[in-house]
């Protein structure tokens, strides 16, 4: 994880090696962890290409011709933007390390 100006952490944009053993700490189970994770990879990934076509719709028109798909810079724009972004996997993985995931195990509750 990186710093930004902002002192808003940052997600790396790539893959990193990690200890397997960071992830079985909250849930004594690195299995359910990373179910946890990939849950929430999957509520972000739905997140953002909602937020995405949202802002995609805006560009819609009944009838495009050639040249207003090539020449529209700021479709292109927000494109690259969402492109650049780090991938919800590497978001998740991240949440869940810094303890910014809720969970609960209505099994283990139970059990308890």
């Amino acid at each position: 994880m990186t710093q930004n100006n902002n002192d808003k952490p940052t997600v790396a944009s790539s893959t990193v090696t990690r200890d397997l053993r960071e992830f079985d700490i909250a849930t004594d189970n690195a299995y359910e962890s990373l179910v946890i994770i990939s849950k929430r990879a999957n509520q972000i990934a739905a997140n953002v290409k909602e937020e995405l076509h949202a802002k995609l719709a805006e560009f819609a028109t009944a009838n495009d011709n050639l040249e207003e798909i090539f020449e529209n810079r700021e479709q292109i724009e927000i494109s690259k933007f969402y492109e650049k972004m780090p991938k919800p996997t590497l978001v998740a993985i991240d949440e869940f390390l810094h303890d910014k995931v809720y969970f609960r195990n209505p099994a283990k509750e139970q059990q308890a």
